[in-house]
């Protein structure tokens, strides 16, 4: 079995390469949400970790070096991006992507992986509303019943919840509630709407990453198609797990879809396996949670978006 020292390489030696094959590229269909494609293989990450260890230089910055008639290229490709994301997307890989995982001694990424394409401020991204959802219905569904079977019992005494990167919506099972449910968010209007949110907070957590919130607040913390944005997560799961009471559960939820200009460059250049690695890294090296686990909840692959889950709890205190 393949070590995941070897998997976290992310196969960043041979972007450039394979993207000229078409195996890690962003396919859309739609000009501003896109579809970031599965890997094909995990062959190649051994060997790319083992040039990080030794002081190789790697090419980095992909998505800062895409020209516009390559994303062009890609753009003209989108009605076949569901059949292509389909057949390379390994069945499994993302349950087994982070079991007994063995984690490098340092985070292994650098500065410019968690660059944009776009980087002008995100407050003016978001500035305008945007009542629309991210993921298709089969999607929203399944998140939705696997938030049924981990939250805790709807109009619990005490629970409190955050939804970070929030919106108008949260896709929590119909009638949820619970005394506190706080949104994160980057429009107001937005989070306004959300109906299962008590309160909210508006902030760009990619220049504060600080929250505004005592240690040992919540219960739950939830993050839907929103990790892939953070320049600075390992800043911000520190503050998750401050947050987080011992025990507390925090879910980040993916798809192949994103702004792509506004995702990180490390995001937009590999597929669905690595994701789980990357979102499974943040969570190992921010420190204070237990070993990351992932989930494969896609309802219908290859015919609607897929759904994945990293998910960790908040160490216990003794």
């Amino acid at each position: 079995m393949m070590s995941s020292m070897g998997i976290l390489g992310l196969q960043i030696q041979q972007r450039l390469p394979v993207l000229g094959a078409v195996s890690h590229s962003c396919l859309t269909n739609s000009p501003k949400f896109v579809h970031a494609a599965a890997v094909n293989s995990v062959s190649s990450l051994s060997r790319t970790l083992k040039k990080w260890n030794n002081g190789g230089r790697l090419p980095r910055r992909l998505v800062l070096g895409l020209g516009a008639s390559f994303w062009v290229q890609y753009t003209n490709m989108a009605g076949n991006s569901k059949s292509f994301i389909a057949s390379a997307r390994q069945k499994g890989a993302i349950e087994q992507v982070l079991q007994n995982a063995e984690w490098p001694e340092q985070f292994p990424f650098k500065d410019e992986d968690f660059q944009r394409f776009d980087e002008s401020p995100d407050s003016s991204f978001y500035e305008a509303p945007r009542f629309v959802t991210h993921i298709d219905d089969p999607a929203i569904a399944a998140l939705t019943k696997y938030y049924s079977e981990v939250f805790p019992p709807s109009n619990t005494p005490g629970v409190s919840m955050l939804d970070m990167c929030s919106s108008w919506v949260s896709h929590f099972p119909k009638g949820y509630k619970q005394e506190r449910v706080v949104g994160m968010g980057m429009n107001e209007e937005e989070l306004k709407r959300n109906p299962v949110l008590t309160e909210y907070v508006v902030q760009d957590l990619n220049v504060n990453p600080k929250l505004p919130f005592e240690d040992n607040s919540f219960d739950v913390i939830t993050n839907v198609v929103s990790v892939d944005y953070l320049t600075k997560p390992l800043d911000v799961f520190k503050e998750m797990c401050r947050v987080l009471k011992p025990g507390g559960l925090a879910i980040m939820s993916f798809s192949n879809r994103c702004f792509w200009t506004k995702a990180i460059s490390i995001w937009t250049s590999t597929g669905d396996t690595d994701h789980a690695v990357i979102v499974g890294s943040y969570f190992h090296y921010a420190g204070g949670f237990e070993p990351p686990q992932a989930v494969d909840i896609s309802p219908n692959p290859g015919r609607s978006d897929p759904m994945y889950i990293v998910y960790s709890r908040k160490l216990s205190t003794a």
